[in-house]
């Protein structure tokens, strides 16, 4: 990780990475709770973690996804996909009213995709993201 990631990272923190990582932490437990939707307890607690330290990192599409993680990402959409990604926009509005808050919004709104379906996808390095290539 470069110095510059660190100091984003840690300005992400600061703004709006603490909450967001609170908001995936209470969507994944209360998937535990449930016990059948443990499995989007895990993809929670993972999206967590990337929404806590960002940059540097990136997410790619699992080879081994298949049907499974589709009709899990449609479960997610409805149930809690939709109010996390509320909490980026949210989240993304106060960010782009300051000036040097911008870059943290659109990284904010990058995060939307990965809110509304993380099943099938996997979290990774920037410099292993065409690794596979």
């Amino acid at each position: 990780m470069t110095v510059i990631q660190g100091i984003l990272n840690v300005l992400w923190l600061i703004f709006c990475g603490i909450w967001m990582a609170i908001a995936y932490a209470i969507a994944g437990i209360i998937c535990f709770i449930l016990i059948i939707t443990i499995p989007f307890g895990i993809a929670s607690f993972r999206i967590a973690g990337y929404v806590l330290w960002p940059f540097g990192r990136t997410t790619v599409v699992r080879e081994d996804a298949g049907a499974a993680s589709c009709v899990g990402n449609v479960i997610w959409l409805v149930f809690a996909g939709w109010w996390l990604a509320l909490a980026h926009i949210a989240t993304s509005i106060p960010l782009f009213v300051s000036i040097i808050g911008i870059p943290f919004g659109w990284a904010n709104l990058k995060m939307i995709p990965i809110s509304l379906m993380p099943l099938g996808r996997e979290v990774v390095s920037s410099d292993q993201r065409f690794a596979g290539w």
